[in-house]
């Protein structure tokens, strides 16, 4: 049960409706949302709910459906069923493509197994549609929703013989029209034109007697006629009867298909009844992925248990304007089932109803609500709802007298299996009486355990919440220095409405508010009082709390550093070490090398002075470059190292990402050569150890080095190319008049070159000033037959047909 009727209005649910029919791709999906209402089954709410998430995990894996043609043929089904009936070119053409976008949306889901989607399984499982009709329609019926020339053999022999015979027409017509024009008779401008179907030349009025035919128009000035040459009238009728054999040829054709399709109505209209379902379904999971809604743990029983809920409307409104909502946790259970909200008026009492009420009825209808992983909801049998002003003239209420209204239908029909949402609890006559007024429903309602979320300002509202089992007091948390909200629930205490701080904020008399205090007296103030000191030691110990957290995150990244450090110096330190000894070593050899070396060079040369003079500088100079060199300053950096890398233990190959010990200096392994590593860093390739190295994972290595953007490239166009794969459809939308206007008269002189008749120019809709220049432009075209909106599930006004002669 939902209290009020307007419950959809009242929460604005509504406008979730609207955009849940805008993510839908045609008429099918848009009349499920409209024929969406609240459940009190939790069997049927699982069901919606596991539905729309199996669909949400095939997207989320990349998994591609149809986006258009989701056409209602339904229509088209009652005139088919009618024996002797038949659809035309353009029910079928629309048959055609949603025939086929329904094939395609049951293959997808026959594909996948029965463990992953058992629910969407169960959707399509009797359901049969015979792939051969849609076989059968395209023979039948081409890309342009035009019966196709090899329909049928007559249909074909008619065609080429309306061919032929407009060929002979046109030839001479044109040889008419080249003796007037040689005769001056008619202007150098004039063209052949179409006049009911058939084919005239334009001349002055005055001489129109030259030429005998058939008057078949006039100009709108009167200065022209428009005449059908005699030598052409036997080939005009001739095509005029062709015509009407094609037509009764059409229709034959269409009448059998039509009979074709009779049998299998009944299949079809399930077919489209699930290709409906699947686009509301997928218009569900759009919802999800556009607000980051997921479907919260579900129970049979009444329960909620919301963490960091958020008005989808809101959020959206706060995020045009570049803001971020204050997510709402909030539970009610058994212990607590009633929450009475206080705190200062423009807090967020009214939005926290809000947002619980909507974000309910969002659940119970099967879509899902913008909470985080975690969530709980339970399933409620009865909605009530009470909320801003339903005073009416006609009824003789008023606001006061709308609030009892409400509160005696709350008591009539309420029970544990309800959620009551009110609003201002107790406003709108004297204070004292309606704060006596609202306890003893308040009372009433909680003997019942009914669930609720009620806000108030009434101190007494409050007292009875804080010592009474089942309802609990809440407080929209408010910043007592600024004076502004901070729309934070705050579950457990009641809050201040902190109105004479906000009447001395907004600069009232500092004696008015003064006598204020006085009048209210002092118990009111003490209570005020202590609820504004509780405030301001909460946001205290609040920002304490903050501030110990950001020591300990602190304290524990220089813990890892120093961890790292120690690491770092401890497996360098030997390293150092032997190197040390090697070097020693071989300078070691050198050193004696060169004694020997001069010992045996002093005797050679039998101890010469000078011989020996010069060895010995010689040995001198060698043991200074023995000499360590003086280090200044010794300045040992070490890169920090993201704690988040990924090593792998795997043997490192060519193509694997890998890291220089003790840094962040990373690379691509391009070549291995015995216990050395060729390594590309950046542009740069090092020769490395192999045991100086270790390997990382792909997704470190990107962190370590970002992804550059990939430049763009220029693409050429192959005019033979274009002309060889000509498109029936010209898109103009975006461009200037002129480029438009230049683009049309090409596209249409490709289309005449290549004998095409049926085009379509996309000009989209806007103010309607491009269309209106395209069309009034293509009136003046002498091949233009006839102009046209396209039908309105296809484009309408934003699209022209044209049909050449």
């Amino acid at each position: 049960m939902l209290y009020p009727k307007n419950f959809e209005e009242k929460i604005g649910f509504d406008k979730i409706r609207q955009q849940l029919a805008d993510l839908c791709n045609g008429s099918l999906g848009r009349a499920f949302v409209q024929r969406m209402r609240f459940n009190e089954r939790y069997e049927i709410v699982h069901k919606l709910q596991s539905q729309t998430e199996e669909f949400r995990k095939l997207l989320d894996a990349g998994q591609t459906f149809p986006e258009g043609n989701f056409l209602d043929p339904s229509e088209s089904f009652q005139k088919a069923a009618i024996e002797g009936a038949f659809l035309n070119e353009e029910e079928f053409f629309n048959l055609k493509l949603s025939l086929g976008t329904l094939l395609n949306c049951l293959e997808i889901i026959a594909k996948k197994p029965a463990t992953e989607i058992p629910h969407l399984k169960a959707l399509s499982g009797n359901l049969t549609v015979d792939k051969s009709l849609l076989a059968e329609i395209e023979q039948v019926i081409d890309e342009r929703g035009q019966v196709r020339d090899g329909a049928s053999p007559a249909l074909r022999d008619i065609r080429s013989s309306i061919l032929r015979e407009q060929a002979n027409a046109r030839k001479k017509i044109d040889h008419i029209l080249r003796t007037l024009k040689a005769e001056g008779l008619a202007s150098d401008e004039a063209q052949l034109t179409i006049r009911e179907g058939r084919m005239v030349i334009p001349l002055p009025v005055e001489h129109k007697r030259r030429l005998k035919g058939f008057v078949h128009d006039t100009s709108a000035s009167g200065q022209t006629v428009f005449i059908e040459p005699a030598e052409v009238l036997e080939i005009n009728n001739e095509i005029r009867e062709l015509m009407a054999e094609e037509r009764r040829e059409i229709v034959r054709i269409l009448t059998r298909l039509t009979a074709r399709l009779r049998p299998h109505l009944d299949e079809l209209k399930k077919g489209y009844f699930f290709l409906g379902l699947i686009d509301f379904i997928r218009a569900k999971a759009r919802f999800a992925a556009r607000f980051k809604a997921i479907f919260p743990e579900l129970s049979p029983q009444p329960r909620l248990q919301w963490v960091a809920a958020r008005h989808p409307l809101l959020q959206q409104h706060l995020e045009e304007t570049s803001r971020n909502i204050v997510p709402l946790t909030i539970r009610l259970d058994e212990q607590n089932r009633i929450l009475l909200i206080s705190g200062p008026n423009a807090g967020g009492k009214s939005v926290c109803l809000k947002t619980v009420g909507l974000l309910q009825y969002m659940l119970q209808c099967g879509i899902p609500i913008p909470v985080q992983e975690g969530s709980r909801a339970g399933i409620f049998q009865h909605l009530f709802i009470d909320i801003g002003d339903e005073q009416s003239i006609d009824n003789d209420l008023s606001t006061y007298s709308s609030h009892l209204k409400n509160m005696k239908a709350f008591l009539q029909w309420a029970d544990d299996q309800s959620l009551c949402l009110i609003d201002e609890f107790g406003t709108g006559t004297e204070p004292q009486l309606g704060g006596a007024i609202a306890e003893a429903i308040l009372e009433q309602l909680n003997e019942r355990r009914i669930y609720g979320v009620i806000t108030t300002h009434y101190a007494n509202l409050k007292f009875f919440a804080e010592h009474t089992p089942g309802i609990i007091n809440g407080a929209m948390r408010y910043h007592v220095e600024a004076l502004e909200p901070l729309f934070e629930l705050e579950i457990g205490k009641p809050g201040s409405s902190f109105a004479l701080e906000i009447a001395q904020k907004i600069g009232l008399p500092r004696a008015v508010v003064q006598s204020a205090r006085q009048k209210v007296g002092k118990d009111k103030i003490d209570i005020e009082k202590l609820l504004k000191e509780l405030e301001i030691e909460k946001q205290f110990y609040k920002q304490q709390n903050e501030a110990l957290q950001a020591e300990k995150q602190l304290l524990a990244k220089t813990q890892a550093e120093y961890a790292h450090l120690r690491d770092f110096i401890e497996t360098n330190r030997k390293q150092l070490i032997n190197e040390a000894k090697a070097e020693a070593k071989r300078l070691l050899q050198q050193a004696n090398q060169k004694i020997e070396n001069t010992i045996r060079e002093i005797r050679e040369h039998q101890a010469e002075k000078e011989k020996t003079r010069q060895l010995r500088q010689e040995l001198e100079e060698f043991g200074e470059q023995l000499q360590p060199e003086e280090i200044k300053t010794i300045s040992t950096t070490i890169p920090p190292v993201h704690s988040e890398i990924e090593l792998e233990n795997t043997p490192i190959q060519i193509g694997d990402y890998v890291r220089l010990k003790g840094t962040n200096t990373v690379g691509e392994v391009v070549a291995i050569k015995g216990k050395e590593a060729s390594v590309m860093i950046g542009e740069l390739k090092s020769n490395l150890k192999v045991h100086r190295l270790e390997k990382i994972s792909r997704r470190s290595y990107r962190q370590l080095v970002p992804e550059k953007a990939a430049p763009a490239s220029n693409v050429g166009v192959d005019i033979n190319e274009k002309m060889s794969q000509f498109s029936f459809d010209l898109d103009v939308r975006g461009k200037r008049a002129e480029e438009a206007l230049i683009e049309v008269s090409r596209f249409i002189d490709d289309a005449i070159m290549l004998s095409h008749q049926n085009l379509r120019i996309i000009h989209g809709k806007g103010d309607g000033i491009l269309r209106t220049l395209i069309r009034e432009h293509l009136r003046k075209h002498k091949e233009v037959l006839r102009l046209e909106d396209e039908h309105a599930d296809r484009g309408g006004a934003g699209i022209t047909l044209v049909t050449l002669r």
